[in-house]
């Protein structure tokens, strides 16, 4: 068995069907009995997967001229605002945004309904120019009439994430769930051994250009997320503790599914989005092979105190606690919740797997790998 091979070789066994492709999990436990030397004897591909709330998405859309034809400039989707500043029809839709501070329903519920082939309200007022007369418009559009309907999410798929925790006397709504007083639960919000940039933590396979699953179609990794950071401290086995690496992902909306983009509202928080990703790593040599073979024991992360405000780290725990319904902290057991839904991490993963073994999704050399960050800076007040 050779000791390395290329993408475009795993590709030809795809192409005849020869490849043998398994799921992060499934080698996952063959890492339990076998050698990385023996996994990559036995395995070609691994799909990743991971379903979670990505705050940081939204789409881009182009609605077509009207007649007479009109500047957008204040524009609204089911009384959700979108952002004009860009072209006369086209405007970018935030996950997050909503009309008043606390309302429940935002942008994602809007891209949801266009995903599920609902019509949408499309409110739009602009100033009158000689090429754009048209001052205002009022009309229902949904993802058959507009031109475009593209999904560029900023930042998906964290490598890793914080535990929240909440040490204080009262109760604590924020982005990582309601949290009890007095450390009376912890959430957590990534697929563990499942999630793809834990299976590739040095971002071998996976760059620019990497063609993936997301929300129920063909996407594309368009560059590094924000707050991308791979200064993060490494444990033992070589993964980043806590918050590190990120995606910035592109796909066709009009293609996705509802059952993997769906909108949800955190109490007192506010809207976000919950958004399906698998990206298949190849296994190229006996270090990938070793990095596929992770498990939940093995991957650590930082136990973070958001209820103080001051997110302060005050312990660590691996996934394999976490999964297990209850970590300890200072001698006190804590029950724990996942935020993402391993249960759909696995349908897209044995979905992909299926993919890839049938030969109807071919894997991609990266056009750039990514940089490597020390850090990353922090918001000054300099007025």
């Amino acid at each position: 068995m050779p000791k390395k091979r290329s993408i475009e070789e795993i590709n030809s066994k795809i192409r005849s069907g020869k490849a043998v492709v398994l799921t992060a999990e499934q080698v996952s436990a063959m890492g339990k009995e076998m050698t990385p030397a023996e996994v990559m004897s036995r395995v070609d591909v691994v799909t990743t997967a991971t379903f979670g709330p990505m705050c940081s998405s939204g789409v881009f859309m182009n609605f077509g001229h009207s007649d007479p034809p009109m500047r957008m400039e204040k524009i609204t989707l089911n009384n959700v605002p979108a952002y004009g500043g860009i072209a006369a029809v086209d405007c970018y839709l935030g996950a997050t945004e909503t009309a008043m501070p606390h309302d429940q329903y935002g942008g994602a519920h809007v891209i949801e309904e266009l995903i599920a082939g609902k019509d949408v309200l499309l409110q739009a007022q602009g100033k009158g120019t000689d090429c754009y007369p048209r001052t205002e418009i009022k009309t229902l559009i949904n993802k058959n009439s507009i031109n475009e309907f593209i999904m560029f999410n900023p930042r998906n798929a964290y490598q890793n994430y914080n535990v929240a925790v909440n040490s204080t006397s009262k109760l604590k709504f924020t982005y990582m769930g309601t949290l009890l007083p007095a450390f009376g639960n912890a959430n957590f919000s990534t697929s563990g051994e499942l999630s793809p940039l834990l299976n590739d933590p040095e971002m071998r396979t996976i760059g620019i250009g990497t063609r993936i699953f997301m929300g129920g179609t063909t996407g594309y990794v368009a560059w590094h997320g924000t707050q991308f950071n791979t200064g993060k401290p490494l444990n033992e086995n070589g993964i980043p503790v806590g918050n590190a690496a990120t995606l910035a992902l592109i796909g066709d909306a009009k293609q996705m599914s509802t059952k993997y983009i769906k909108a949800a509202y955190f109490e007192r928080y506010g809207v976000t989005m919950f958004v399906g990703i698998g990206i298949p790593i190849p296994v190229l040599d006996e270090d990938m092979a070793h990095r596929v073979s992770i498990r939940n024991s093995q991957i650590e992360t930082n136990i973070i105190d958001y209820g103080s405000g001051k997110f302060e780290i005050l312990g660590r725990t691996n996934y394999k606690a976490l999964f297990s319904g209850e970590i300890k902290l200072n001698g006190k057991k804590i029950r724990t919740a996942p935020l993402s839904s391993v249960k759909v991490a696995r349908e897209i993963a044995a979905l992909l797997k299926k993919e890839v073994t049938d030969g109807r999704f071919l894997l991609t050399e990266p056009v750039e790998l990514f940089r490597k960050t020390t850090g990353l800076n922090k918001l000054e007040i300099r007025i």
